[in-house]
């Protein structure tokens, strides 16, 4: 039986995760547009929609239950990217047990979704939904990493080990960034509803609990804007970390968006539009913080990959010392 179903190469499987990312990333930004738009209650109930499985016509409706259905779909994408792990050829249990996470974790925001409806769009169950999409983004960026490299010693190394850890560390400050972007969001002023229902929001500071938020979530994210910056200097001037550098560029450049963002959207008192391009940013800088502790890899001399010496013309370090591609006598004069 087994004989008769699709294998997949490595190469196929390595698109297969890319996919995987693309939709995980794509039903964030979806169920963000539900709440912006007041159409987190457009189905009043769980998992049917004002008790059908085809729901009445309306905009609010339409949304909330048309980013149901697009959740649903991804949880049969990720379920396939799994069992395509299973018929990688040659099988590798790192990918199998990882590429499981996917599914578990579409199958837990399905649950907790039905939650967060029951509860009338609770701050605690809205938040709870956004950030384990955050943590679902991470067992994805994993599994492309580890899909990337067919043998251990190929996965990347970095000479230095304070820049590896600076890396590290400045993503654990951006999961607290993102953390406390969602505390203000919940004490802001898009529940989530648009039929009037009175939708709790959090005031444990009173009228001043949204200001309160959105200072410390400024400053956070300026102290990890920083650190990206001093990770950047220090991934330039002390490794030979090409990824890692481009990595931490394209993160300095999310950021310093985010924060023009940010500015812009508190200055116009929190539009809906503006909110929505906040979330996405959020989302695309969380995975490339993830993408740089990825490059990072683990301290350690660089292994070349095959044929890249060759091909980039660049040294290679070997051990402990350096061996420079050979120059012809002439290209010195």
């Amino acid at each position: 039986m087994s004989d008769r179903l699709p294998t997949f190469t490595a190469e196929r499987y390595r698109k297969l995760t890319w996919v995987a990312l693309f939709f995980l990333t794509a039903v964030v930004l979806t169920g963000a547009a539900v709440r912006l738009t007041g159409s987190g209650l457009g189905c009043p109930d769980w998992p049917q929609c004002h008790g059908r499985a085809v729901p009445p016509l309306g905009f609010n409706t339409f949304v909330e239950y048309g980013n149901r259905l697009f959740s649903a779909a991804i949880g049969f994408i990720s379920l396939f990217v799994w069992f395509a792990a299973w018929r990688r050829r040659p099988f590798r249990r790192d990918l199998f047990l990882i590429s499981g996470l996917l599914p578990l974790g579409c199958l837990a925001q399905g649950v907790l979704g039905g939650f967060t409806v029951k509860n009338h769009l609770a701050p605690g169950f809205v938040m709870a939904h956004f950030l384990l999409s955050m943590v679902i983004l991470i067992a994805v960026v994993w599994l492309i990493w580890r899909a990337r490299y067919e043998d251990d010693a190929e996965r990347p190394r970095t000479e230095d080990r304070w820049t590896v850890y600076l890396v590290r560390a400045a993503a654990v400050l951006g999961a607290v960034v993102i953390a406390l972007g969602s505390l203000a969001t919940a004490a802001g002023p898009h529940p989530g509803d648009n039929d009037g229902e009175l939708v709790h929001r959090l005031d444990f500071k009173g009228a001043e609990t949204l200001v309160w938020l959105i200072h410390r979530h400024g400053v956070t994210a300026t102290v990890l804007g920083l650190s990206v910056i001093t990770a950047w200097f220090m991934a330039r001037r002390l490794t030979t970390n090409a990824q890692l550098v481009e990595a931490l560029t394209l993160s300095g450049v999310l950021m310093a968006a985010q924060g023009l963002v940010g500015s812009v959207q508190y200055a116009l008192k929190l539009p809906a539009d503006f909110v929505w391009v906040h979330v996405t940013l959020a989302t695309i800088t969380w995975i490339s913080l993830l993408w740089a502790v990825g490059a990072a890899g683990r301290v350690g001399v660089p292994v070349p990959r095959s044929g890249d010496d060759e091909a980039n013309g660049r040294h290679t370090l070997i051990g402990a010392e350096s061996i420079a591609a050979p120059v012809p006598p002439n290209a010195l004069r």
